[in-house]
């Protein structure tokens, strides 16, 4: 969105999402593409952020230039600032020829560093001159080269922590951080799962990889309902596991991974199975908590797998119930709540936007 006003590019294809926490995020991302900032992307790991990297640089007038991106814990430290700023003949013993370097490469267009918390502080200065003064010079070189670049960056690093730790310079991460951009994790947007798992399914079937499968409502469920601690690309790669080996069939949540399964129970502590029997042997309709105590007591007798019986809103079902329970004992004290139950007080505010409990 060059101008208030003009429309917002379309990224739905490039970024799947229509919740209101991708919509915010895309909104955001159109605003900043034209400018010349540089841009700190943070989010977990597996939420997109090099996609979005290359989103800012394909809506950007250095389109048509290079994207070029770093991995900043994939290359040695040794290596890192020859591969950075290139090299020249006779630099170092093997370098029988010169070399450009990243920012050589990217001349013109976009430099991407991801997982720049990685970068060695000793590099980490170097980087910082770039920015501040848009000159480098090659391995062995005298001569100062300018950086026509766009400086992109993104971590899952808590960089303001390693800032008052000593592991990032305090200088380079307001340079750095001019523009910050936050990617939601996929827990925060469950509404999208969906929306992935559709387009995982028909990107297989368009790469001719195999049939698609089909997913049954309490699978949906299931994967809607898990937390996917390792976001997108966790969740894809579920998806192919699922495609490969029940391509063409129908998928019911039996045939998940069972990590995915058993999140959607709610579990008691073991040692508390005894005293929720033993309460249900004295009383056929036992209270909702045991008299005076901090545990929540879940009834279960009776015939359970009735007729249509469906395991996944059985569960869904249950844990709402409990999530009730715990907000009535905790006198809707959310903080209390989330402690009764076992969980973070975030996880608990998800699950109540979830469940739509008022």
């Amino acid at each position: 969105m060059s101008k208030k006003g003009s429309p917002r590019p379309d990224f739905s294809v490039r970024f799947i999402g229509r919740s209101r926490p991708v919509s915010e995020l895309l909104e955001l991302v159109a605003r900043v593409a034209r400018s010349e900032s540089t841009v700190l992307i943070t989010g977990e790991s597996g939420t997109g952020k090099e996609r979005i990297a290359r989103i800012l640089h394909e809506e950007s007038p250095r389109a048509r230039a290079p994207f070029v991106p770093v991995n900043c814990g994939a290359i040695p430290e040794g290596l890192m600032e020859s591969e950075l700023f290139g090299h020249e003949k006779g630099a170092f013993t093997g370098a029988s020829n010169g070399r450009a370097g990243r920012f050589e490469v990217a001349e013109g267009g976009t430099i991407f560093f991801d997982e720049i918390g990685e970068l060695a502080v000793t590099l980490q200065v170097k980087l910082l001159r770039v920015l501040q003064e848009k000159v480098y010079e090659k391995v062995g070189g005298i001569k100062p080269r300018t950086a026509n670049v766009r400086v992109l960056a993104a971590t899952h690093r808590n960089l303001e922590e390693m800032v008052r730790s000593g592991g990032f310079r305090e200088d380079l991460y307001y340079r750095l951080a001019v523009i910050p951009v936050e990617i939601p994790p996929l827990r925060k947007r469950p509404e999208d799962i969906p929306l992935l798992i559709d387009f995982f399914i028909r990107r297989w079937q368009e790469e001719g990889r195999g049939d698609p499968v089909t997913l049954s409502p309490a699978a949906m469920n299931a994967l809607t309902l898990y937390e996917w601690p390792g976001n997108v690309r966790e969740l894809e790669n579920v998806m192919e596991r699922l495609l490969v080996l029940s391509g063409g069939e129908k998928v019911d949540i039996s045939d998940l991974p069972e990590k995915i399964c058993r999140q959607g129970t709610p579990l008691l502590p073991p040692e508390a199975e005894p005293e929720i029997m033993e309460t249900e042997a004295r009383n056929s309709s036992p209270e909702p908590f045991s008299a005076g105590a901090e545990r929540m007591v879940v009834p279960m007798g009776g015939d359970l797998l009735g007729k249509d019986f469906n395991l996944a809103s059985f569960l869904g079902d249950l844990e709402r119930s409990l999530l009730l329970q715990a907000l009535e004992r905790a006198s809707g004290n959310r903080s209390k709540a989330a402690e009764i139950l076992g969980i973070n007080r975030t996880t608990l505010i998800e699950k109540i936007r979830r469940f739509r409990i008022s």
